[in-house]
């Protein structure tokens, strides 16, 4: 069942606090908790320079148009590759792009893995807010709390120790833990199994239409968006129950009912 919007996306923290029946937050990683932009912009500005170096081909315009990056307004494209697939995937998409742009399979594999590399997980992770406290605020409050990322295992857990998040978190999937992938349900249901806490249980917070779209298959209690990352309201209304500035708010609707 879809549950009733707590107030118009964006507007003002109500009395009612959406989170409230929820014994599970699961979190989703790079423009939620973190600065999506601060992590990523530079990474693939910089892949694309290192393409064009290494092939001597004007791969750039190509390479953003693939994983849906805005040269013009340095911003991601929402829905697109860089929003949400996989590492390993992405990586695959670029060597399909230079073999498009004339190199055979073995010289775009070379040229590919001479430029490819990951973003530093600590010094690229920008805090959205104080993560501790509001991961302290709700558990305080019963609340256990999970990350579902697109990223993968290691720099996922580098970032999460930099922030001094590890010994908060129960629960952790991550894309190549081979659970699924967004959209699809699986990660829920997965840490349903884990945790022990049915989907009907859990909100899912996002910034992006994959993370809810995610949380609505899975028939979580809450789908929350946030406009701290790369979606936009007019993406994330259809399937939140709430759109927010950003987790930050989760604060604010804790303290409004006097918690």
């Amino acid at each position: 069942m879809t549950p009733e919007r707590t107030a118009p996306p964006g507007s003002d923290p109500p009395a009612t606090d959406p989170l409230a029946g929820v014994e599970l937050v699961v979190f989703d990683k790079d423009g939620t908790l973190v600065d999506f932009d601060a992590m990523w912009v530079p990474w693939v500005t910089e892949i694309a320079r290192r393409l064009e170096s290494v092939t001597r081909l004007p791969l750039a315009g190509a390479f953003y148009e693939a994983v849906g990056f805005d040269a013009a307004s340095g911003r991601t494209i929402p829905g697109g590759g860089l929003s949400g697939v996989p590492m390993s995937d992405l990586r695959e998409q670029t060597v399909d792009l230079l073999r498009a742009n004339g190199l055979d399979g073995r010289a775009a594999e070379t040229a590919v893995a001479s430029t490819w590399y990951a973003p530093d997980p600590i010094s690229s992770a920008r805090p959205l807010t104080d993560l501790p406290a509001l991961f302290n605020v709700l558990r305080r409050r019963g609340m256990r709390i999970a990350v579902a990322t697109s990223d993968d295992r290691a720099p996922t857990k580098a970032t999460l120790d930099g922030l001094g998040l590890t010994e908060l978190i129960d629960g952790l999937v991550c894309a190549d833990d081979a659970v699924g992938v967004k959209p699809a349900p699986d990660i829920v249901h997965w840490l349903a199994a884990a945790i022990g806490v049915p989907p009907a249980r859990m909100a899912v917070v996002g910034d992006t239409p994959r993370d809810l779209e995610m949380g609505r298959a899975a028939g979580v209690r809450r789908c929350i968006g946030v406009l701290s990352g790369v979606g936009t309201q007019g993406d994330l209304e259809p399937l939140a129950d709430l759109v927010l500035p950003s987790v930050a708010s989760l604060i604010e609707y804790d303290a409004a009912d006097g918690q």
